[in-house]
Order: structure tokens, then C-alpha cells, then sequence
């Protein structure tokens, strides 16, 4: 709900900063960036002490960085918030999909992966709306007091219901280095991080940007029109548990591989100058990053059979370094080539995602020797 709430308000505190469009970006790069930073060590963190233990402490940081960003008072101040809520934030996704792996186990982990996909879905699609209608009507600080307050809540409700992990393993036997090691030398799982990478790359790029496009001739869109972009979200809320079925079916290439050819259709479609037809292309979009996001989550459970948070803690590592390069990288093709110099940019990428999965994964679901 928190990390990329920014997004629909880049043209906002541009103008209120005073800073150009690629500063504006920052304070998305920031949250990533402190998520990619901090991922490893949260997943190794819950094999020590717990899986609901971490994800109720990491809770409650987000919850407080994300109210102190109310007292921001330049980007600098702003900037070190945004990566403090990036910092807390793998404590909860990272280690809620550890979680869903050791309570669910490998036979139905796609279908719960996807229904904790689809609440992220929720809760991404709540914070930028609510981050686009509140700067909208009152000054850009009152969002992070508000997304903080609903951060808070849901923290005293984690702590208050969530169950504690029935499936209590031993702590790691093995070094961290070693265990970073170890899954850095299982190809699968390498060519899983590279499609994360290019995933959330993709995403991004293309939600950081639109924003300027949009906020220019000859649309011109509103700061509340602009955050109600992020509707499009709610469908895959309804696309990604689907997916989870299709998965568990017909295996995570396929899937994906449909996913992201339907996303980069919808990222060709954002050229035609019609706000319509761009909304159904950010629908496009948003669905295929979500299926694919679930189908590279799921699969990390076939790919890892020991240290299987760190593995997850690894995957968002280099998931959010793709997301802090999608926020930045794009700058100098908007600069110099406009909104169709990015779409160029993120439809070679989305072409890379499913070369990388057609020639790395395996195309059988869920046989357990592929892990060797």
C-alpha cells in the first residue's frame, strides 16, 4: 500500500519540490531500493526467530517510517522515509511468502501464492489511489499520514490474528554466504531472479512514467484522475487467483509466457492517444506482471529445497533492483524520445522476460527432480 504510493503524485512534488522529473523518480527508486537491500536478511531473519514474529515487527517499522514521512520537509527528508518503508517492507512480503510455502506446501503453493498475490494486488492498487485523491485536495504530506494510520491498523490486526506458523523448522545450518551461495549456483533459480528482475523493470517503468505523459498536452489529466489510473489494478485481483489454477495445471512457463506477451501487447497500446484505449493497456499490463509475479513466487518453492526464505528474500532482492533501474533507467529515453522512447525500452524488456523463461525454465509443472 505504502511503497510505490508516490507514483500518481510525481508530477505534484515535482512542482512542489521544485526538481525535475527523474529527481521525482527517486522517491520511487528509494523504496525499492531499500527493499532490495534488506530482502535477503529478512527471509534469513524468520528462519531464526519466526515467521509472524518477523512479519509483525517489520509491520510495525512501516507503519512508523511511513507516518514520519508526514514531517518531511525537502527531498532529502523525503527520500530517506521512502527508504526506510522500502527497508521494512521485505520483512512482510518476503517472509508472507515463506510462510504460504511452508504452511501450504508445494501441491497447492500456487493457488495460495496467488491469493496472497491478489492482496498486494489490493492493497497497491488502494495506496496510489488513495496517495492520487488525497494530494488532490490537500497538501502531498497528508498522504503519508493517512497510508501510515491504515499501516498501523493493519499491523495491530497481523499481530492481533495472523497464526503463528505451525511448521517450526530448525534454524539454518549453514552460513548465510553459504546459503547465498548455494542458491546463486541453482540455475533455476538464477533464471528466476532475472525474470523478477524484468518484471517489476517493466511494471515500473511503465507506472512512473505514464504519470508525466498523461500529466502533459494533450491530456492533461488531474493529480485525481491520474491516481484513479490505478483502478486497473483491482482486475488483476481477479486475473491473478485464476492464474494460480493455471499454474498449478499447465506450469509456470506457460503461464507466464502468456502473461507477459499479453502485457507487452498492452504497452504497445498505450501509444494510441486515447485515454480509453491506455487504460486497457495498463490493464494488460498490470495482469501480466501480476501472473507473472505469481507464477516466479510459486516457482521458487520448486526451485529451492532448503533456506527457502532466503531464497525468497533473494528473489525480492533482485526484483526491486529491476523496479529501482525501471524508475530511473527510462529517464534519458523520456528526455530525449518521449513516452514512445520508454514504451521501446519496456517491451524489450517484457521480449527478454519470456526468452529467459522459455529457455531457462522447464516447461513441466512441478517435478520435483528439476530442484537438482
Amino acid at each position: 500500500m505504502t511503497v510505490y504510493a508516490t507514483q500518481p503524485i510525481l508530477p505534484v512534488l515535482r512542482k512542489a519540490l521544485g526538481i525535475s522529473e527523474f529527481l521525482a523518480s527517486l522517491t520511487v527508486t528509494a523504496s525499492t531500493l531499500g527493499m532490495a537491500l534488506t530482502a535477503p536478511m529478512a527471509g534469513r531473519i524468520s528462519d531464526r526467530i519466526g515467521r509472524k514474529k518477523t512479519i509483525v515487527i517489520a509491520a510495525f517499522g512501516l507503519a512508523i517510517s511511513t507516518l514520519a514521512t508526514y514531517f518531511a520537509d525537502s527531498l532529502n527528508a523525503l527520500l530517506f522515509w521512502r527508504f526506510l518503508q522500502g527497508v521494512f517492507t521485505p520483512g512482510i512480503f518476503a517472509v508472507t511468502i515463506a510462510y504460504i510455502h511452508d504452511e501450504w506446501g508445494a501441491s497447492e503453493a500456487g493457488r495460495g501464492t496467488a491469493s496472497y498475490v491478489g492482496g498486494t494486488v489490493v492493497g497497491g492498487f488502494l495506496g496510489r489511489f488513495l496517495a492520487g485523491f488525497i494530494a488532490a485536495h490537500y497538501d502531498w504530506h497528508v498522504v503519508f499520514l493517512v497510508l501510515g494510520a491504515l499501516n498501523l491498523t493493519a499491523a495491530l490486526s497481523i499481530w492481533r490474528f495472523m497464526p503463528v506458523e505451525s511448521k517450526k523448522g530448525a534454524p539454518p545450518t549453514t552460513g548465510f554466504w553459504v546459503a547465498v551461495g548455494e542458491h546463486f549456483h541453482n540455475p533455476l533459480l538464477l533464471a528466476t531472479y532475472a525474470v523478477g528482475f524484468c518484471v517489476f523493470f517493466s511494471l515500473i517503468s511503465t507506472f512512473t512514467y505514464i504519470n508525466f505523459y498523461l500529466a502533459q498536452p494533450p491530456f492533461s489529466l488531474p493529480t485525481s484522475v491520474l491516481g484513479s489510473l490505478f483502478f486497473v489494478y483491482l482486475t488483476s485481483a481477479v486475473v491473478t487467483p485464476i492464474a494460480g489454477r493455471y499454474i498449478d495445471q499447465y506450469g509456470h512457463r506457460f503461464v507466464l509466457i502468456c502473461g507477459i506477451a499479453a502485457g507487452a501487447c498492452g504497452t504497445l497500446l498505450t501509444l494510441v492517444p486515447s485515454v480509453p484505449v491506455i487504460v486497457l493497456g495498463l490493464a494488460l499490463v498490470c495482469n501480466a506482471v501480476f501472473v507473472a509475479q505469481t507464477c516466479a513466487n510459486s516457482f521458487i518453492g520448486v526451485a529451492a529445497k532448503t533456506n527457502r526464505a532466503l531464497a525468497v528474500g533473494l528473489y525480492v532482492m533482485t526484483y526491486n533492483i529491476g523496479g529501482s533501474f525501471g524508475a530511473a533507467a527510462p529517464g534519458p529515453m523520456w528526455r530525449n524520445y518521449g513516452w514512445p522512447g520508454v514504451v521501446t525500452l519496456i517491451v524489450s524488456v517484457q521480449v527478454l522476460t519470456m526468452l529467459l523463461a522459455y529457455r531457462l525454465w522447464p516447461g513441466r509443472p512441478n517435478k520435483p527432480a528439476l530442484a537438482s
